[in-house]
């Protein structure tokens, strides 16, 4: 007897393994700033052709259905869902949430240019708008010593106010990078995408303009993570892999009869 069913069991278990991993990440990450969650995908291997549909069954039939053998199921990757996730207010100044599409990009080390959707920003030092890494926004923005109060419009403009001044100053604007993919784009953790051929090159402009989502100061975007959805999808990883598992005792079952019984 072939144990090619102890074989496809066993593909099985590897795709229900990874897709709980997936889950277990989401349901991880479901406080983390502006985190997307993830999608497991799954493809059938190649299939084994016996019997191919419309060959002859005799000299004046042909088979209807033919034979077709599956041999298992295969991760085929991991999409992110780029959906909302619910605005919370913050009241801190420096806190920003894009409301739509698009990122805010910072510079990473070494030159590298990341897009996240977390805007938890921070001043430093020097007046720059730095991640809590301490990336800079890009473009760069410093705000004045001495300022009082920040302004940030929908579209991105910065003001600032300082002692002395009955008017803000403008002293810069964020912009928000959008892509032809988003969904392309690589994660590199640390709530960081970077770009890459599938993602296409980021289209950088105001917000608010060409599809791009407005900023909204003092608040921050929650993770899109469905906590019942996951847990659903958690049981229902479970129980395949159960069923999987099963298959495979099975199988040995029949394997062990045939041996001592034939």
């Amino acid at each position: 007897m072939s144990s090619a069913a102890m074989h496809i069991a066993r593909t099985g278990l590897d795709a229900q393994d990874t897709r709980m991993r997936v889950i277990s990440n989401n349901l991880a990450n479901v406080n983390t700033t502006g985190f997307k969650k993830d999608r497991a995908a799954f493809e059938a291997l190649a299939y084994q052709v016996v019997t191919t549909p419309g060959t002859q069954s005799t000299a004046e039939t042909k088979y209807a259905t033919g034979l077709n053998l599956g041999t298992g199921v295969r991760l085929q990757g991991t999409a992110r869902i780029d959906t909302q996730g619910a605005m919370q207010t913050t009241g801190n100044s420096l806190d920003l949430a894009l409301d739509g599409d698009g990122y805010f990009q910072v510079q990473m080390p070494g030159g590298t240019l990341g897009y996240t959707r977390a805007g938890n920003f921070s001043r430093s030092a020097e007046g720059l708008l730095v991640t809590s890494e301490g990336y800079q926004l890009q473009p760069g923005i410093t705000v004045p010593e001495g300022t009082t109060a920040i302004t940030i419009g929908s579209d991105g403009t910065v003001s600032a106010t300082v002692p002395g001044q009955t008017e803000a100053t403008q002293i810069g604007q964020i912009q928000v990078a959008s892509f032809p993919n988003g969904a392309g784009l690589q994660a590199t953790g640390d709530n960081y995408l970077v770009e890459t051929a599938a993602s296409g090159a980021a289209n950088v402009g105001i917000a608010g303009q060409d599809g791009r989502g407005n900023i909204k100061q003092g608040m921050l975007e929650a993770s899109n993570v469905n906590v019942v959805e996951e847990l659903v999808d958690m049981i229902e990883t479970q129980r395949a892999y159960e069923v999987n598992s099963k298959m495979i005792s099975a199988t040995d079952d029949m394997l062990k009869y045939v041996n001592q019984n034939i």
